[in-house]
């Protein structure tokens, strides 16, 4: 997994998962205490995330809010976006052009 870019964006590549959660966990709290404003997370480069790398999203979505934030998913590739309309999460977080059930490719 890599992270690059700052307090207001921030490219996510490689995988995010059980190996890669702490290091992602440092960098977006570290992106969230230092900046203001929305903090937009591009996921295109993302490859895959496990149970883990979704609670890390969810845990820097909770900090974006406590701190008059607010995190913007865009990019989330399609098998992605199918779990979070899965999990229904798509209704909480932000993400850039939003997520739509019936538009999801079916697998």
């Amino acid at each position: 997994m890599h992270i690059r870019g700052d307090h207001a964006e921030l490219a996510v590549g490689g995988r995010l998962d059980v190996r890669s959660a702490a290091d992602a966990r440092t960098v977006l709290h570290t992106a969230l205490d230092d900046g203001h404003g929305d903090l937009v997370l591009d996921l295109t480069g993302l490859d895959s995330w496990d149970a883990t790398g979704l609670g890390v999203i969810m845990g820097a979505h909770r900090r974006a809010g406590r701190s008059g934030r607010r995190l913007v998913l865009r990019g989330v590739p399609d098998r992605m976006q199918r779990l979070l309309v899965a999990t229904r999460l798509h209704r909480i977080l932000a993400i850039e052009g939003g997520l739509e059930a019936e538009s999801l490719p079916r697998v």
